[in-house]
């Protein structure tokens, strides 16, 4: 047994090509919104306020003669997005984060949220296992006899699994990796669901402010209130005038717009 931390990586991000976007506003007369934006660290947010004014045509007064103001502060546009729950604009920002050392507790419980999201797990059908990586809770290793008895089940676990591995020969010359497969696949019924495992998630910031609320909430589960913590700390440095209206109550996120 290898003890393990849940772990959070935030692999991909929204880039926006202002060339692009330079383009097209010279189409309808809005180059100048651009002058008012910080490029480059705050992508994100560009890309939500660009979204947000290209369905109202709202770039400068007068490009729609129904709109005579605009607001030109970026913050106060965004939070007026999330006050009004024009929630659309959200889902054109995607953020990938890798998920590493979590247990499959965790992940059974992620599938659950669909609409937004992208998944690619490991797959214990073709890794096979050679150690049980496991995540034990504080109050957990504080608990001096549930450490003793919970790390000599996993051990022999692990013993298990690496005995059928030697039982099955797949170590040896020229078996074929379909043999390799089948047998691991097998092997992975032996593997308890609190083994740590791998997965990429990408999800638009609409979901993302969904499920850090459902998922840091008092009556989640405790990994996944971990890690989901940690996802609302970094969406809060990534895109904080999307993320601002949250309040943290005991590692609860609560939001200021709630159904955005």
């Amino acid at each position: 047994m290898r003890s393990v931390e849940p772990e959070v990586f935030l692999v991909a991000k929204p880039s926006v090509d202002y060339d692009e976007l330079a383009r097209y506003l010279h189409e309808i007369g809005g180059e100048s919104w651009l002058e008012r934006l910080e490029r480059g660290e705050f992508d994100a947010q560009n890309l939500a306020e660009f979204a947000g004014r290209l369905c109202y045509r709202s770039f400068e007064p007068g490009l729609n003669p129904n709109v005579t103001r605009v607001r030109t502060d970026q913050e106060a546009y965004l939070r007026n997005i999330l006050a009004s729950a024009h929630g659309s604009v959200l889902e054109h920002l995607s953020f990938s984060f890798v998920l590493h050392n979590v247990s499959r507790v965790l992940t059974h419980e992620l599938v659950r949220h669909r609409p937004g999201v992208a998944i690619s797990q490991e797959s214990l059908r073709f890794v096979r296992l050679s150690d049980i990586p496991f995540w034990f809770p504080e109050w957990a290793r504080e608990d001096a006899e549930l450490m003793k008895r919970a790390t000599e089940m996993l051990d022999r676990m692990e013993e298990f699994q690496n005995w059928m591995a030697a039982h099955f020969g797949l170590d040896e010359d020229g078996v074929p990796f379909a043999e390799k497969k089948h047998r691991t696949s097998f092997m992975r019924r032996f593997a308890p669901e609190g083994v740590g495992t791998g997965l990429v998630w990408t999800a638009n910031v609409r979901t993302l402010r969904h499920t850090i609320e459902a998922r840091t909430a008092a009556g989640a589960e405790e990994e996944i209130r971990l890690v989901f913590n940690r996802i609302g700390e970094v969406m809060r440095e990534e895109a904080p005038a999307l993320f601002g209206d949250y309040v943290v109550e005991d590692g609860a996120w609560v939001p200021g717009y709630r159904k955005v």
